[in-house]
């Protein structure tokens, strides 16, 4: 990756200092007994952050350009949102009271970057997963805590074995999901899947709960970048989730809820992810494509191998949608934010809305995932069970 001296020197400052500050601030909020409570506690560690990484924008902003080429402008891109997410998480900016960012020249760096690349003009989840370069071994991170770096190393693990899972029923399409050598691909995926499991288990398993609200889920928080507020960085923002959602059929990208969700996360992906998203709202489902030929072909060993594939995949997809939310969001958010007082709850989520709210969104996905016996929502149950009765 080709970068201007500039760039490369406000990479450097982000991967050294900036990550220095911040722990040095986590260690100071966390040995609290108020652990939530930020504002007036740090305030010269604050304020070198703030201006330290004013001095990388102001010359990168005059410099007038993002680099050379993708790369060099989408690193750009994501190191101005580290910055400003950490001004935000340190309670230098907050959307609550302002009508504009109180940081114009990051904002114009990022909306300039951001514009430039058909993205959002603030830190991405690829940033810190699928394209968070590592340097000695060291990848990208807000602070140098064992909880972030595991957070960060186990989620992108996840991303992209649910990547490798998407690419697989994604070829399945050209072949026919009624095709002998779809064997080959259901396996990729089913793999791919379990390894989602595993990977998410380890991670619950040494994720401290308390370091992770406190200390990690913070910096995930809105910001305005300009006049605009735009949603934290979400886990999901990437199309590889989505793909398996349609290609399984178990989501439909015409359900008002669902595309509501698309339209949402579209700008927060890459724009090669954008692409393939869209080109899988042009595939019929692999679901459909079974229901078509069931009453015909139902009894029949080639359809009924390949639908029990299909189904265990569509099973290991339920699971991963199951962990995710009851262990994840219940556990590491939901409790936690439960021993708050009610003031504390103002900006507690990612996306933005109140956190009652976006627990009862995401209940939702869940089940549409899961296919879960509902009547108030789309659901695939009743269409699965059709293909689990004819396949015995």
């Amino acid at each position: 990756m080709q970068m201007s001296a500039r760039a490369e020197a406000f990479d450097r400052w982000i991967r050294g200092a900036f990550v220095a500050i911040n722990t040095e601030l986590e260690e100071l909020y966390f040995r609290q007994d108020d652990r939530s409570r930020v504002e007036g506690v740090g305030d010269p560690l604050k304020a070198r952050l703030r201006d330290e990484g004013h001095v990388h924008v102001i010359a990168l902003l005059e410099e007038g350009n993002t680099g050379d080429g993708f790369a060099s402008a989408f690193n750009v891109l994501g190191n101005v949102g580290l910055y400003l997410g950490a001004l935000r998480r340190h309670e230098l900016t907050n959307p609550a009271r302002e009508e504009r960012s109180p940081f114009p020249e990051a904002s114009s760096l990022a909306l300039h970057v951001g514009a430039s690349l058909g993205m959002a003009p603030r830190f991405a989840t690829s940033h810190l997963a699928t394209h968070n370069r590592a340097i000695h071994g060291i990848r990208k991170s807000f602070t140098s805590l064992r909880d972030e770096f595991l957070f960060i190393d186990e989620n992108t693990r996840g991303i992209l074995a649910l990547q490798t899972a998407a690419d697989a029923l994604t070829r399945i399409v050209h072949l026919g999901v009624t095709s002998p050598a779809a064997d080959v691909l259901f396996g990729t995926a089913k793999r791919a899947l379990e390894d989602v499991l595993r990977f998410n288990e380890r991670l619950f398993a040494q994720l401290d709960v308390e370091r992770f609200f406190y200390c990690v889920r913070p910096y995930y928080k809105p910001y305005r970048v300009g006049r605009v507020e735009y949603r934290g960085a979400n886990a999901g923002d990437f199309s590889g989730i989505n793909e398996l959602d349609l290609l399984l059929g178990l989501c439909r990208a015409n359900d008002p809820y669902y595309a509501n969700l698309l339209v949402d996360k579209m700008s927060f992906m890459l724009p090669a992810d954008q692409a393939r998203l869209r080109e899988c709202m042009t595939h019929t489902s692999l679901l459909d494509e079974l229901l078509e030929s069931l009453d015909e072909h139902g009894g029949e060993d080639w359809y009924r191998r390949n639908a029990r594939d299909f189904l265990e995949v569509c099973d290991l997809f339920g699971r991963y949608a199951a962990q995710h939310h009851d262990a994840l969001v219940k556990r590491f958010i939901e409790q936690p934010a439960a021993k708050l007082s009610t003031s504390a709850h103002a900006g507690l989520t990612a996306s933005g809305p109140p956190l009652a709210v976006l627990l009862r969104s995401l209940e939702v996905l869940r089940d549409m995932r899961m296919a879960a016996a509902r009547t108030d929502m789309p659901s695939r149950n009743e269409d699965l069970g059709r293909l689990r009765r004819a396949v015995g």
